[in-house]
């Protein structure tokens, strides 16, 4: 029995999300089997924040046996899907140009090299600011008698936690202009919403940061001024009306 023709379109895309995902996940693997020797040292330098303040004579633990060898390679994992987040947008860039109009293209290639940028923006961020903010003022909170020595694996949690936060936090002008271009929202509507934006932010900062006043101000300011940001370039973005199918392209 031959094959329904409907059904070729269906396969032909599911086959290449299928390679795209494939080399999407092949470039993570390659990037970590070359930082994988460099694991610890990986490990240092993310600790490094910390480390700078722990009392004197004090150390990080590891309150598990096999933490000291799972962690840093956990990290490196981690690290290494971060390093590949370019090529990850590029595979997600390849597969919906196709099916985009000529004005969307051009639109959009911008957003996808934006997104990357903000991402590891919003990382670098949290480690050279917040970070040393947050662990004086953790250590320096510690009640009498007790050592602050935190556990590695835990640590390692802790971070995580923060750079994604900040990453997607900085992602708001990004989210922004979609919500503009696609309609959902205007920028006059926007603007309109601004006080209520302002509380968000603090609440946001609030439930993805430690229960401190310093990280949780370090994460509302930069999400209200990426806000503003946002809006200041979404007149860019506004919904246009559809032009003609013919004017679809193909790269």
């Amino acid at each position: 029995m031959a094959a329904d023709p409907n059904t070729q379109p269906l396969i032909t895309h599911l086959i290449e999300l299928r390679d795209r995902l494939l080399r999407a996940s092949a470039a993570i693997i390659l990037i970590f089997i070359s930082l994988v020797y460099f694991a610890n040292d990986i490990y240092q330098l993310v600790s490094a924040p910390l480390i700078a303040q722990l009392p004197a004579g004090t150390s990080m633990i590891a309150t598990d046996v096999a933490t000291p060898f799972f962690t840093p390679i956990k990290l490196t994992l981690v690290a290494s899907s971060f390093i590949a987040i370019p090529w990850v947008l590029y595979q997600v860039w390849g597969f919906i140009a196709p099916g985009l109009y000529k004005h969307e293209k051009k639109l959009i290639a911008p957003l996808v090299i934006s997104s990357a940028f903000l991402f590891y923006l919003g990382v670098a961020f949290s480690y050279f600011v917040v970070f040393p903010l947050a662990f004086e003022f953790f250590a320096g909170v510690a009640p009498d008698g007790v050592t602050f020595a935190p556990d590695i694996s835990s640590y390692l949690d802790f971070v995580l936690k923060i750079f994604f936060a900040f990453g997607l936090a900085f992602e708001i002008p990004i989210a922004t202009l979609v919500l503009c271009w696609t309609g959902a929202t205007t920028p006059e509507s926007l603007r309109k919403k601004r006080p209520y934006i302002v509380v968000a932010a603090f609440i946001m900062g609030m439930l993805l940061t430690p229960p401190d006043i310093i990280s949780q101000t370090l994460l509302a300011i930069p999400m209200l001024l990426l806000f503003e940001l946002g809006l200041l370039f979404s007149r860019f973005y506004v919904k246009q009306d559809e032009t003609e199918d013919e004017e679809a392209g193909t790269d």
